[in-house]
């Protein structure tokens, strides 16, 4: 027998554990409906097995949250019939009155409820009562019909039903007031037996409908109504008194339940969770239409929830409570983060924190099963929207609910940080890491550890410590610290947590995250050294390291020495006895260099700006002497706590502004003291950090300049930067002169920046982009690369920062080495023009661009006295409109549109974009809103109203042509479609801070505001320059009164020059009462130094320094002639009326004729500009033509820019007014036409020959008297000198040819350093047949006085120079005999070399050789394609095939030279 009943192994129980005995019929039944439900109750009812479970009950009048054990398919018997009632209140709105009755002794629940109750009267199709169909026949029910939307509960025609079915005795009553008729009857033995309907009469106006009934506890494995089961129906008449409100009267076994609304009911929960004498936790109460209520309170971390939909407990929530709370979470959370950044709390935290309470009326609601315990309607169908206002969710976000969530947040940091905390270990793996010998062992206390600022300091150190003994090498461990720390109090969770250089140091120190240290016995080193560069970025490190321990062990702080700093020398001076001084800050260099009172002779100085910067041997003497190196911090009080949190919290930013408007120059932190205070560092070491950072990050209102802007700038033009040069070359340029300490990277993105001219960049860009600077596709991150492309002063650049306040400017000094000045002073603010935006210390900065003539426009007002005129934002190249929106007291707002039209039912054309919405990020836009375009991810696009676009637009231009329904064009008009298509942004101005002249941050409430300061300080310096000026040229007139006297004096034998000692020649001159003029320094005009030796110039006879006298001797020999002096002494009339002249000229004049000159410039610009849209609307053809999406024409390649030969035609022709006989003669002009270098026209240095120094005097004069003879001319602008090009031309119209040939055409040069022109062309010169005159000399004389050009001609003032060529003879060459001459009638064509005499000058002259040493005058003519020098030479075989070379020359040495070269070619390097 148990061989028989074992069960065989792995076969299934229903194979072998079949009862053989069964037959099939047995076997395979099937049940009905009644049966079935009575079989398998769990799929209708729910369970029916006891279950245990902490629930909420009603008790003692009061809701409480308990343990109970309960059947839940009781349970669900008995809210069938309480629902059925609550639901008549749907079907009836005057019902007013719900009655129950739980009777746990007797085994009897009854629920009564007035109102419209079930008709007493026959179906007709089923032939039996209603009441009885509802109640005693399956599946009927009066919810089928789906069409017709109704709030109830009943759906699936189960319900009551299931309570008769599981009753011993299940009684009907209902009377129907409308048919008079009262109904009763009973259903016995699990609705297997009903009795015969009890058919009585009744009042017109009696409606109510009450079930009776006794569950069949036999079922539920119970023989009473337990105390829970009571407890939990009980509760569930108070939910069904709530979801009604106050208009039904609710009883629960003759009592009226205490609950009169959805609030009421909320607040019996929040009683019951809040501690017996305490508060009620705060609740945000809000009713949403007819159909929502909704009420919000707080949990300690668990989400919960309480909700009813259509009267039904869903005990586990749903969609509804789903939708409610996901817009609570979502608003909280980006309240919280937005406030507090770091804290990165998402919607499910915010959930965590939330008691929602929901009551809600939803359409045909669908549940996940018959128990109706979870709603899975989808929102689309709950028939109405619940959307909370705005004021209820920041009522929820103020709620202490944001301090229980960053309180969560903290503790949730806390326990990640603590995964990367360190221990006391003897060894620890930490890359780069120099550890100490004696680190995590016995001595650990005496160990340190030295944070460097990067490898080379690491090395520094560890070459220092190498200098100790081997024992106390033991206790030093070295690790650098790469670039700067993380501001921690600032940091997200996240970024701490993967901060590899926090989870080394807190490794290496054996940090454990929050703990409180009273001594350093747990960690691995008892001191932490920082060892970092001695600049304002060094600074900063150490502040956040300071930072990074008071943020999270601030009790390390107060452990005494733990934190200490190791300094270095910031300067030290060596004297040539061997005396070495050492500084360790620039105040006290500065001290002892004002001590020494100018006797600074024999000591060399030597800046450590960086630790790479000592070497070996000093880093081991640092070490060696450690005691003077090393500083101690010391905390004193909280004070030291206060003052690191307002460097570096972002909770006091306000006090943090304060704190840097008290800031004094010259504070400095006191480097001899031993200790140092916390807050004696902040206040006095890290607030030259945070000045320098705002300096850096805010322009001045004067130049509109940073300082990286303002040094490329200043290098630019000590560079005379008219010739183009790579950026990665110039860049570095720019770092050698100007003391630039940062990477080259972003200064080639600085210069990069100032010659971008794309639509939302620069209004006047200061350079040129000679190739792809980028474009508004990206914003202008599209540029090449440095090394590729090229950049050039721009021509209009001078004009806003004229030479002549060049001299004006204070220049700043770093190691030792001139720089670029506080401020540049351009003739209209800069900062208004070309708009600013950064990001310093405590404060931030916006300024828009304005149009330049509009500023123009208002400094004229100004100047007359007039009212200023409003400026509103302009950017150049902006087709769209800006328009101003409402003023406030902090500034203006205006809205920025862009441009589109329709071009007819489903098409529109965007023409442009708003500021600063670049092309790529539209197309980015316009591809999300097409239809079926799916993104990256794959997915389709969420509010698709577009069906396509196609995009016609270039790098300057933007065409985008839209398809669109005819209903969603209707859609996008009603809307507006600016807005539909994001066509518009925002631009304020109450974010304008600018320093101002005496570097003091200032907020600016308009542009106006900023115009006005800038206009007076301005026009003192138009009175500073004519000062200046008039300086100048008294000055020239002394200097040629002593060149007459000398002269004069060596040609009447007075003065005897050859054959003496320098020493008595010296002591001569000044005998005889001659001006000593020492050399100008050129540094003031540009920065540059000079590289000459200047040994000779040491020498002193009397007092008398031999350079001062060079203005004399270093005339050229071709001085000492009659010409030479009558010209000096008429130069000195001129420039006494040119005085005259300037003294009679206002401050006021000088400014109207810059901006004139610059308005010439605009207008340049603003034709070229014209002009490149008129050539792109050529290549595109007709863009407004038919709708469609037609293809056009690619734009132009090359994109706008100033092309030298283009810009210059505009400048030579509206600057000079007239048809005249020289070119524009400005600096300014970028453009120079001259020949192709050919073969070997470059010199060896060996043969070319020293320029006279008189040249540079000279040019010095003409360079002065050119610039104020712009002043006095309708035309100008010549006072612009720094660029000058003079152009050699004749006389325009015919009766030039008919004019006396010129003996020679001098080309004049502004520049002191002019190269030989034999360094880059050869010049040719063309003879004309001599038919009348014969060789000779009379010949020559004959044309002598021809040889001096008309007044008209010169172009250069009435001191113009003239060639020291044949008009200018020696006394005594005059005398020769004429039969030497010896000239030759043929024609021929021959080079000319420039006068070694006047090489600088840039003369060319005409000439004719005998032998090596005598030139003749010559006769020249010139044609107008060409300037050529027409002159009777030596018979010669003429050579065939030569070319006429058309030429120009430029003052500029940097137009003759390679950049490459210009250490060689200008001595301004």
């Amino acid at each position: 027998m148990a061989a028989a009943t074992k069960k065989v192994p792995l076969a299934t129980s229903n194979s072998v554990n079949m009862n053989q005995g069964k037959t099939i019929e047995e076997t395979y039944q099937k049940k009905s409906q009644l049966e079935h439900i009575l079989l398998r109750p769990d799929t209708y009812i729910g369970s029916i097995e006891k279950h245990a479970q902490t629930l909420w009950v009603y008790e003692g009048d009061k809701i409480v949250h308990r343990s109970v054990t309960y059947v839940p398919g009781l349970y669900k018997i008995f809210d069938e019939i309480l629902v059925n009632a609550a639901d008549n209140k749907q079907r009836d709105p005057k019902m007013d009155s719900l009655k129950v009755v739980i009777d746990g002794e007797n085994n009897l629940v009854s629920v009564y409820n007035n109102g419209d109750g079930v008709p007493v009267e026959i179906h007709k199709e089923e032939g039996v009562y209603v009441p009885e169909l509802i109640f005693g026949h399956l599946l009927t029910s009066s919810n089928y019909d789906d069409a017709e939307k109704k709030t109830t509960g009943g759906r699936n025609g189960y319900g009551a039903k299931l309570t008769n079915i599981f009753s011993t005795e299940f009684v009907i009553e209902t009377a129907d007031g409308k048919r008079q008729k009262k109904y009763k009857q009973v259903f016995s033995n699990n609705m297997g037996k009903k009795s015969e309907p009890m058919i009585t009469k009744c009042k017109e106006g009696e409606n109510w409908t009450k079930v009776t009934f006794k569950p069949d506890l036999a079922k539920f494995s119970m023989t009473h109504l337990e105390e829970d089961v009571v407890a939990l129906m009980k509760k569930r008449v108070v939910d069904i008194a709530g979801c009604l409100g106050k208009t039904v009267k609710v009883e629960l076994n003759g009592s009226r339940v205490p609950v009169k609304s959805f609030q009421d009911y909320v607040y019996m929960y929040l009683n019951s969770a809040s501690e017996p004498g305490s508060e009620r936790p705060k609740s945000f109460y809000e009713k949403v239409g007819e159909r929502w209520e909704v009420c919000v309170s707080l949990t300690e971390g668990q989400f919960q929830q309480v909700s009813f939909v259509n009267s039904i407990a869903t005990i586990k929530g749903g969609t509804h409570v789903d939708y409610v709370t996901n817009q609570i979470t979502n608003y909280v959370m980006n309240a919280v983060n937005k406030k507090h950044k770091n804290s990165n709390i998402k919607a499910h935290n915010v959930k965590n924190y939330l008691w929602v309470f929901v009551n809600c009326l939803i359409d045909n609601p669908a549940f996940d099963s018959q128990t109706k315990e979870t709603l899975t309607l989808r929102q689309s169908s709950f028939g109405s929207k619940c959307e909370l206002s705005e004021d209820f969710l920041k009522k929820v976000a103020k709620s202490d609910i944001v301090d229980n969530l960053l309180s969560w947040a903290k503790f949730k940091e806390s326990k990640e940080l603590k995964k990367t905390d360190g221990t006391k270990t003897a060894k620890v793996n930490v890359p780069k890491l120099e550890d100490a010998n004696e680190a995590g062992g016995r001595h650990s206390e005496k160990c340190t550890l030295i944070l460097t600022e990067g490898d080379s300091a690491k090395a520094l150190a560890i070459a220092g410590v190498a200098g100790l003994t081997q024992t106390e090498r033991s206790f030093y461990g070295v690790f650098p610290l790469r670039g700067k720390l993380l501001n921690v109090r600032e940091a997200t969770p996240k970024q701490l947590k993967e901060n590899k250089e926090i989870e080394c140091i807190k490794k290496i120190l054996g940090l454990q995250h929050h703990k409180q240290y009273s001594n350093v016995k747990s960690l691995r080193y008892g001191h932490l050294m920082i060892m970092t560069d001695q600049d304002h970025d060094g600074s900063h490190i150490k502040g956040l390291l300071i930072n990074f321990l008071h943020s999270f062990w601030p009790s390390l702080l107060k452990v005494p020495s733990f934190l200490v700093e190791f300094i270095t020398p910031i300067v030290k001076a060596t004297h040539r006895n061997g005396t070495v001084l050492s500084f360790y800050s620039m105040p006290e260099y500065e001290s002892w260099k004002g001590s020494l009172a100018g006797n600074a002779s024999g000591w060399s100085i030597k800046y450590y700006k960086g630790l790479g910067t000592s070497t070996s041997k000093e880093g081991k003497a640092y070490f060696q002497s450690l005691d003077k190196h090393k500083k101690d911090f010391i905390w004193m009080d909280e004070q030291d706590g206060d003052a690191i949190e307002l460097a570096f919290s972002k909770k006091k930013i306000e006090a943090r502004k304060n704190w840097l408007r008290q800031y004094e120059p010259g504070t400095h932190l006191d480097q001899n003291q031993k200790l140092i205070k916390y807050s004696d560092f902040i206040n006095k070491e890290l607030i030259l950090f945070s000045m320098a950072d705002l300096q850096r990050s805010i322009p001045s209102m004067v130049d509109g300049l940073k300082p990286g802007q303002r040094k490329i700038l200043f290098c630019s033009f000590k560079r005379n930067f008219v010739k183009e040069a790579k950026i990665s070359q110039f860049s570095g340029y720019v770092s050698e002169h100007s003391a630039y300490h940062h990477g080259e990277q972003s200064l080639a993105s600085t210069i990069i920046g100032m010659a971008q001219d794309f639509v939302g960049s620069n209004n006047i860009n200061l350079l040129l982009p000679n190739g792809q600077f980028g474009t508004r596709s990206v914003g202008g991150k599209d540029h090449a690369s440095a090394r590729y492309i090229y950049t050039q002063l721009s021509p209009i650049t001078r004009f806003l920062f004229p030479k002549d306040d060049d001299g004006l400017l204070d220049y700043l000094d770093e190691d030792g080495q001139t720089i670029e000045p506080n401020w540049y002073m351009p003739i209209i603010p800069m900062v208004l023009v070309n708009g600013c935006e950064g990001i310093g210390t405590g404060w931030s900065t916006f300024i828009p661009n304005y149009n330049p003539r509009d500023i123009v426009a208002n400094i004229r007002r100004l100047l007359n006295g007039e009212m200023m005129e409003p400026m509103n934002p302009w950017y150049r190249g902006f087709k769209g409109t800006i328009e101003k929106g409402a003023s406030k007291e902090a500034g203006c707002s205006y809205t920025v549109n862009g441009v589109i039209n329709e071009v007819n039912e489903t098409t529109l054309r965007i023409t442009e974009l708003p500021i600063r919405r670049w092309t790529d990020d539209y197309k980015a836009f316009l591809n999300s809103v097409t239809e079926g375009n799916r993104d990256e991810n794959g997915n389709l696009p969420k509010d698709p109203f577009i069906k396509d676009f196609r995009k016609y637009g270039d790098d300057a231009t933007v065409v985008f042509e839209v398809l669109l329904s005819e209903e969603n064009m209707m859609i996008a008009k009603q809307e507006g479609l600016l807005k539909k298509f994001k066509l518009t942004t925002t631009i304020s101005t109450s974010n304008m801070h600018l320093f101002d002249s005496a570097g003091v941050i200032k907020k600016y409430d308009n542009p106006e505001q900023i115009l006005e300061e800038f206009f007076h300080l301005r026009l003192e310096y138009y009175e500073r320059r004519k000062k200046v000026l008039l300086e100048n040229l008294e000055f020239e007139l002394l200097k040629l009164e002593n060149k007459v006297r000398f002269i004069l004096g060596v040609v009447r034998g007075e003065i005897i020059v050859n054959n003496r000692k320098r020493a008595d020649l010296f002591l001569e001159l000044h005998q005889k009462g001659f001006t000593p003029i020492p050399k100008k320094s050129k540094a003031v005009v540009a920065g540059a130094t000079d590289d000459k030796d200047e040994a000779e110039d040491s020498l002193e006879v009397s007092g008398v320094r031999a350079s001062d006298y060079d203005y004399l001797l270093s005339m050229a020999i071709g001085t000492l002639t009659l010409e030479k002096v009558q010209q000096l002494c008429a130069d000195h009339d001129k420039l006494n009326g040119e005085v005259d002249n300037l003294r009679k000229t206002t401050p006021i004049v000088l400014w109207v004729k810059d901006l004139e000159a610059l308005e010439m410039q605009l207008d340049v610009l603003d034709k070229y500009d014209a002009e490149a849209e008129e050539a792109r609307k050529k290549l595109k053809g007709d863009a407004n033509g038919e709708a469609g999406f037609k293809v056009s024409k690619q734009a132009p390649k090359n994109p706008r820019k100033y092309t030298k030969k283009a810009i210059n035609e505009e400048v030579s022709v509206e600057t000079t007014g007239k048809a005249s006989s020289s070119a524009m003669e400005t600096e300014n002009a970028a453009e120079v036409v001259k020949p192709k270098g050919r073969a070997g026209s470059r010199k060896a240095p060996a043969k070319k020959e020293k320029p006279s120094p008189i040249s540079d005097e000279d040019d010095e004069i003409e360079s002065l008297k050119d610039r104020l003879k712009a002043y006095r001319l309708d035309s100008s602008p010549e006072q612009s000198a720094d660029m000058e090009t003079d152009v050699l031309r004749v006389p325009a119209g015919r009766n030039a040819a008919r004019k006396k040939p010129l003996a020679a055409v001098s080309v004049i040069s502004d520049s002191e350093d002019e190269p030989d022109l034999d360094d880059d062309f050869d010049v040719q010169v063309k003879a004309v047949p001599e038919t009348k005159k014969k060789g000779g000399r009379k010949a020559a004389a004959a044309n002598d006085k021809a040889a001096k050009p008309p007044a008209a001609t010169k172009r250069r003032g009435p001191a113009s120079k003239q060639s020291q060529g044949l008009g200018q003879q020696l006394l005594t060459e005059m005398l020769k005999p004429a039969e030497e001459s010896g000239i030759s009638p043929e024609k021929k064509v021959r080079k000319m070399r420039a006068s070694p005499f006047n090489k600088k000058s840039g003369s060319l002259l005409g000439g004719i050789h005998k032998g090596d040493d005598t030139i003749e005058t010559m006769p020249a003519s010139t044609s107008e394609n060409a300037d050529v020098i027409d002159v009777p030479a030596k018979a010669r075989p003429q050579r065939a095939n030569r070319k006429q070379t058309t030429y120009v020359l430029s003052d500029s040495e940097s137009e003759d030279s390679d950049f490459e070269q210009a250490s060689e070619d200008s001595d301004s390097d």
